[in-house]
């Protein structure tokens, strides 16, 4: 196939200045030339659509709409990209210079897949620490992390779409904090889904970003996508995520949402430069609880260690009347 069809950027487009220039920037000097940029704007008021404008580069499309939400953006860009697979980029992290050339070389080998992922480091590189937590594994290995009832840790910005496939499997859901992780169980069973174990990505901690300011949300929301793949692994009919906020707030620990806080505020302080304020937050979060720091220090340097999200499916078997019902 030409590879000037194979493959497109997209990156959603929310007030991403002033960090959407070093995004661009990092896709502009891709080693390999042959792919597309498609920026969807979602009604943003902060000067991001006039600098996209900005940009004399025939590979950039660029789509405006009335400001609609991180999952009905992805979903409209999945419906608007030309070529067969969608590479994910969010407009304040960055592609590592080889990236495309990379996955390319990884469809090319596995022409099949549904999708493809990476590791990817916290950005800036030079100040950050440490690698976003990640699954590792061949497509048959996160397959079986997945019929266990566990969810998959992928970095978003580092995944590659087969398109066709995604849309037939109803691509993201509306609502969800955790529209990727919804997307990756129902991917892992259908398709496969190949690991690269390079770092080709840069994933910057942004206190503004939807994943910052909704942490606790997110966790609930975390928790009810593991609540789908279990009610879909277990053949029950899964209630609406209103129903059952409270009971799945009794799941998870607020001490390790406030470690995860925490420590997400350590990297951030750290890419600013504010050591003091960073060294703090590291302490706080150990303090708050010392099993999620060193879990996630096992994560960071046993590259081995099978890492997966969500809690024992048994928490939601020994609540099954509740949920269920």
């Amino acid at each position: 196939m030409d590879l000037e069809r194979l493959v497109t950027v997209g990156l959603p487009v929310y007030n991403a200045m002033p960090f959407l220039p070093e995004a661009m920037e990092s896709l502009l000097a891709q080693s390999a030339r042959p792919f597309h940029i498609l920026a969807v704007v979602d009604g943003a008021t902060d000067g991001s659509l006039e600098y996209l404008k900005s940009i004399r580069d025939p590979r950039l499309r660029i789509l405006v709409q009335p400001n609609q939400g991180v999952t009905a953006t992805l979903n409209r860009m999945l419906r608007e990209c030309s070529t067969p697979w969608l590479i994910r980029q969010d407009a304040d992290d960055v592609s590592h210079p080889r990236r495309i050339e990379r996955l390319l070389t990884a469809i090319n080998e596995n022409p099949n897949a549904g999708m493809f992922y990476s590791l990817a480091n916290y950005h800036p590189r030079e100040r950050a620490v440490g690698l976003f937590r990640c699954s590792r594994g061949s497509p048959a290995e996160l397959r079986r992390v997945v019929r266990s009832g566990y969810l998959l840790a992928i970095c978003h910005s580092s995944v590659a779409l087969n398109v066709h496939k995604t849309l037939a499997l109803g691509a993201y859901r509306i609502g969800l904090h955790n529209e990727d992780a919804d997307l990756w169980w129902r991917m892992a069973l259908r398709h496969d889904i190949h690991f690269i174990p390079e770092v080709l990505v840069g994933f910057r901690h942004n206190p503004v970003s939807v994943s910052a300011r909704n942490l606790a949300a997110q966790f609930v929301a975390g928790l009810y996508v593991q609540y789908l793949l279990l009610s879909h692994l277990w053949k029950l009919t899964p209630r609406g995520l209103g129903e059952i906020r409270t009971d799945l707030e009794a799941l998870f620990s607020a001490s390790e949402v406030r470690a995860k806080e925490r420590l997400r505020s350590f990297n951030m302080h750290l890419a600013e430069r504010r050591r003091a304020r960073a060294f703090l937050d590291l302490a706080a979060s150990v303090a708050a609880s010392p099993l999620y720091v060193w879990r996630r220090l096992t994560d960071e340097v046993m590259p081995s260690h099978r890492v997966m999200n969500g809690v024992s499916p048994s928490l939601f078997s020994q609540r099954r009347e509740v949920l269920w019902t």
